[in-house]
């Protein structure tokens, strides 16, 4: 393991960043940091808000754990910038990334591969009629979700329960993007799935069954609150539960992503379908977040997780033996 940890160098945890996300950010990453060194690794905070990027490549960073959330960090930016330095970096590519972090896109090549996803409407800022808005629970059906196409962290989600609050909901989501998307809303129950490593090689983790207070698991609860549940087990069928995770597997293998994510899914209460909601490629690190409950449930403790997705640190501007420190010992089975 000695020899592991050096390999890594001197590593920067990004954290913080320019985000609505940047208050969760700095708690992931002062997480990160701490179990990375306890760990024995090199590591440093490295606030991109703060900081120039190129200051990575002149204070001789030679790998990155990416704990940046949302725009900005989660988005593909900063995975570009990282490309363009050679700095290996934590979870998905460019790529992956910029698709990920839009929640209309990762739709559409859901879709495409004939995955499950609630039907939507997508709104544009600035375009949108009164008219339009209003015509979208006829679409759609009542509740109807609106949110922001590219925020996390349930940043400005709305559940509209009518009518007269769909103009409400549609404008202040369109504050925080130009695209709004509206969306079909599943009644049922919520789980996530954490996802480890690449390819063929991915592996679901144990599924977390989420149960909120009257069912708002908004941003104060997933953070702030400790009367939200966290299941696992999930207490679903062990068929099911296998399903699912197979479910998100395949849609986490489409959009190409690697490294490690979280899928959030709804599952119809009446017909037991499950239905893809979206995908975190950088997923919270807190005391609260799911990917460490999850993989503490699989035997794997936040310290080794952190380790192990740090070893799986990629730039696809290098070769792979320049930026592979151990890929051995992958997510369990």
């Amino acid at each position: 393991m000695s020899q592991l940890l050096s390999q890594f160098g001197k590593v920067a945890v990004l954290m913080g960043g320019a985000s609505a996300e940047r208050e969760i950010s700095l708690l992931s990453g002062n997480g990160v940091l701490q179990a990375l060194r306890d760990s024995g690794v090199d590591a440093h905070a490295f606030d991109p808000a703060q900081r120039d990027l190129s200051e990575l490549k002149r204070d001789s960073f030679t790998r990155c754990f990416i704990a940046l959330h949302g725009r900005f960090g989660e988005d593909g930016t900063v995975q570009g910038a990282l490309e363009l330095l050679g700095i290996p970096y934590t979870g998905s590519g460019v790529m992956a990334s910029s698709i990920a972090i839009d929640k209309v896109m990762t739709k559409r090549v859901w879709m495409a591969e004939g995955l499950p996803t609630p039907r939507y409407h997508l709104l544009r800022r600035g375009v949108y009629s009164r008219e339009q808005v209003l015509a979208i629970p006829d679409e759609l059906g009542l509740p109807v979700i609106v949110k922001p196409a590219r925020e996390g962290s349930s940043i400005g989600v709305f559940k509209v329960a009518g009518y007269s609050e769909m103009q409400d909901a549609v404008d202040a989501a369109a504050a925080l993007d130009a695209d709004v998307l509206c969306e079909q809303f599943i009644s049922g129950d919520e789980v996530t799935c954490p996802v480890l490593g690449t390819g063929e090689s991915a592996q679901a983790l144990p599924l977390i069954r989420i149960v909120a207070p009257d069912g708002n698991y908004d941003y104060q609860n997933k953070y702030f609150t400790d009367v939200t549940q966290y299941l696992v087990p999930c207490g679903l069928p062990a068929g099911e539960e296998e399903a699912i995770q197979q479910l998100v597997l395949k849609a986490y293998r489409v959009l190409g992503c690697r490294g490690w994510g979280r899928l959030d899914v709804m599952i119809d209460a009446k017909t037991r379908k499950p239905y893809l909601l979206e995908i975190n490629t950088s997923p919270g690190m807190t005391g609260h977040s799911l990917v460490p409950m999850s993989a503490k449930a699989a035997g794997i403790s936040y310290q080794d997780l952190c380790v192990r997705l740090l070893a799986w640190a990629t730039c696809d501007n290098l070769p792979p033996q320049a930026t592979t420190a151990s890929t051995k010992g992958g997510p369990p089975a």
